[in-house]
């Protein structure tokens, strides 16, 4: 009997179905060939610092490098009892995945095939001491011809010992450099609470702060523009002077403009732009324009387009390439005939008739997964965010294969009593792949498109119907919202229009596809950060990190950039994990003592007072991390008010609302278990728990 081992039992549910695996057990699945069983994610995980006898927070266990990593199986904490347990289900499933590997004589990997994927099956395998060969299921989508074809095609195990060993880097490093920052950092500013300082989390927070700062700090500078207003062949548009100092020159210009009727064209010249496909999604982009759109995180996108790839709708969305190879371009026009859409049908139609565009068509591009496309399968009774994210994808994939858009570009400058002016315009001449927009009108925030030009001709008079002056102001870069500091995590803060060189610097990136959205969503859970809008918006206390590590490599993007990289070459084979391992030891050595060194300027103010406990009317309310809480914890109050509730993070007004009139308002977008979508008031219980109020 051969053992398949999944990441999910949802995953597991599919492959049964394709392979007839449909005994039913308690935690597995088998057939007369196989037993089917699943993990729940990290089943193992590095075991915390007091396991190894660093209990104590204390200079004197510092730095903690361990000779040898120890794992264990996956604890929770009990707030209570302010310890670790064992979740009883994972210790069962364990044991279930224990016995059936007693009895297998192969094991099929069917964990997610990335990164993260394999460190959680090869994590499970070394740490029950097992020794049977495997192979590996590898897979872009869940479809039942993908999961068919996969298993004709396994690959040997050993063949990915490669991105094992990346994994496995990448988990210890961020024990390593985060368990002896936050330690270091904790003792040095003498708080009580705990500071968590990451590998990627850390330069990801000084990107947040960074352009706060810079953004309050602005100083706007004041200008003006002289505005003309022009009118030929039934279409009235503008030109301007250039940027003026100050106001009384915009002045003197109106006063001898005036009276002039006409503006004489001095200049025009007109230049044709071809205007690209856009590439493919990968999750970053998608995750990027899901927010520009619709505000969704980071994290409910990933949530989304893993719902839709696990109910056969998307391919692996946890992919960093924007790619696809020759092989499967031979799959588009299958999938595109799928597109039920009747507005899209004529494009559909048109596309096919011209021939696929081959922008994202590239095989050395793509990465251990291609691009995020649709399936065969057309999905229907999605949530509202999965149907979002669904239709997202599906554009992106009609308008890459699309051809491009070709657009006139005009610059005229124009001659008003001496003056000069300036107009730019844009005639589209072939919509190509921007039909699908203007067909379906989507919403991703872009530029607006030049003025609308009439047909103009050197040394024409043009009538001028009226002119004013416009007070203008320089702006700052704006606060980051999720969608631009996922571009600054994709390229260490360098912000690229062009997609090409985006793409090249996407190498030296912090984080991955995958993670990106764990990172700002811990940068939340620790009160570091909040969301006011779509805006990412600095608290006082990831601030006060932010100024004492500024200046430190550790929170620079570059050098987190560099470990990324080399991380991704130890997947290739052109790195030794333990050279890099080495180099992390080194220098988690230096900032452990470069930490401990400081003065720390900045003391953290004890955790806001709230009015008086209702429940045991003796302590106060007072914020932590994650809850609300009674400062009586110790003495038996438990009384707690979660910051996030069903995914969704709760505002300060909200807590007041629920402290002072026991009920919120309506709150939008929380997700229940089954990861729908829905809306709901929060109110306190005369038992003092919280619950939802349907109206």
């Amino acid at each position: 009997m051969k053992l398949i081992l999944t990441e999910k039992p949802s995953v597991a549910r599919e492959i049964g179905k394709v392979l007839g695996i449909t005994n039913k057990h308690d935690g597995f699945l088998n057939n007369n060939e196989y037993y089917l069983t699943w993990a729940f994610g990290h089943l193992i995980e590095l075991a915390p610092p007091d396991v190894y006898g660093w209990g104590k927070w204390s200079t004197e266990t510092l730095p903690m490098i361990p000779e040898k990593f120890i794992t264990r199986p996956s604890h929770k904490f009990d707030v209570k009892a302010k310890e670790w347990y064992i979740d009883e289900g994972i210790k069962k499933q364990l044991n279930t995945i224990k016995v059936l590997l007693n009895v297998s004589t192969e094991i099929i990997v069917a964990t997610d095939a990335g990164r993260e994927g394999e460190l959680i099956f090869r994590y499970i395998y070394q740490f029950l001491d097992c020794n049977l060969p495997f192979k590996r299921l590898w897979i872009s989508s869940l479809t039942d011809k993908a999961i068919e074809k996969g298993f004709k095609e396994l690959v040997p195990g050993n063949k990915f010992d490669n991105l094992f060993d990346a994994a496995k880097c990448r988990s210890e490093a961020d024990w390593l450099v985060g368990m002896n920052a936050s330690r270091s950092l904790t003792i040095v500013a003498n708080n009580q609470t705990g500071y968590s300082l990451g590998r990627v989390q850390t330069p990801t927070l000084a990107m947040i702060c960074s352009r706060f700062i810079e953004n309050k700090n602005f100083v706007p500078v004041t200008y003006f523009v002289v505005k003309i207003y022009l009118f030929k062949d039934n279409i009235e548009f503008t030109s301007i002077t250039e940027a003026l100092k100050e106001k009384t020159a915009a002045e003197t210009i109106i006063a001898k403009i005036k009276d002039g009727k006409t503006a004489s064209i001095k200049e025009v010249a007109t230049k044709e732009k071809v205007e690209n496909a856009p590439l493919l999604y990968d999750l970053t982009t998608l995750q990027q324009d899901a927010n520009k759109a619709y505000g969704l995180s980071a994290d409910d996108t990933l949530k989304a387009a893993q719902n839709l790839y696990e109910s056969k709708f998307l391919t692996y969305p946890r992919t960093g390439s924007r790619y696809i190879s020759e092989d499967v371009l031979e799959e588009i026009p299958t999938l595109l005939k799928t597109i039920v859409d009747e507005d899209l049908k004529p494009i559909v139609n048109n596309t096919l008739k011209i021939g696929l565009n081959k922008r994202s068509v590239n095989g050395n591009k793509v990465t251990d997964h291609h691009a995020i496309l649709i399936t065969e399968n057309s999905p229907s009774n999605l949530t509202e965010t999965n149907l979002k994210v669904y239709l997202l994808v599906l554009y992106r994939v009609l308008e890459s294969f699309s051809t491009p858009c070709i657009k006139d570009i005009t610059n005229v400058i124009f001659d008003c009593a001496g003056i000069p002016f300036k107009s730019n315009g844009t005639v589209i001449k072939q919509l190509g792949w921007r039909e699908v927009k203007r067909v379906k009108k989507t919403v991703i925030e872009e530029e607006e498109e030049n003025t609308q030009l009439p047909a103009l001709a050197l040394g024409e008079e043009v009538a001028k119907t009226k002119e004013s002056v416009e007070t203008k102001q320089t702006k700052p870069k704006p606060i980051h919202t999720e969608a631009s500091l996922l571009e600054a995590m994709e390229t260490c803060g360098k912000h690229i229009e062009d997609e090409t060189l985006k793409e090249a610097l996407k190498d030296i990136g912090i984080g991955t596809p995958a993670t990106r959205a764990s990172v700002i969503e811990t940068l939340l859970h620790r009160g570091y950060i909040e969301r006011q809008k779509k805006q990412l918006v600095p608290l006082e206390k990831g601030l006060n990190v932010y100024h004492l590590v500024k200046d430190k490599p550790f929170a620079s993007a570059e050098l987190t950039g560099n470990w990324e990289k080399r991380l991704e070459a130890i997947n290739r084979g052109n790195e030794i994990a333990a050279e890099f391992m080495d180099d992390i030891i080194a220098y988690t050595k230096t900032l452990t003592s470069d930490l401990l060194k400081n003065e720390v300027s900045f003391v953290t103010p004890a955790p806001k007072q709230r009015k008086n406990c209702p429940k045991c009317k003796k302590g106060v309310l007072v914020n932590g991390n994650s809850s609300i809480f009674c400062s009586e914890y110790k003495n038996g109050c438990d009384i707690k008010i979660w910051k996030t509730v069903a995914g969704k993070t709760i505002t300060e007004k909200q807590i007041e609302d629920l402290i002072t009139k026991n009920r919120t308002g309506l709150i939008k977008g929380f997700k229940s278990k089954a990861g729908k979508s829905f809306n709901a008031a929060l109110e306190m219980k005369t038992d003092f728990s919280i619950g939802f109020i349907f109206t």
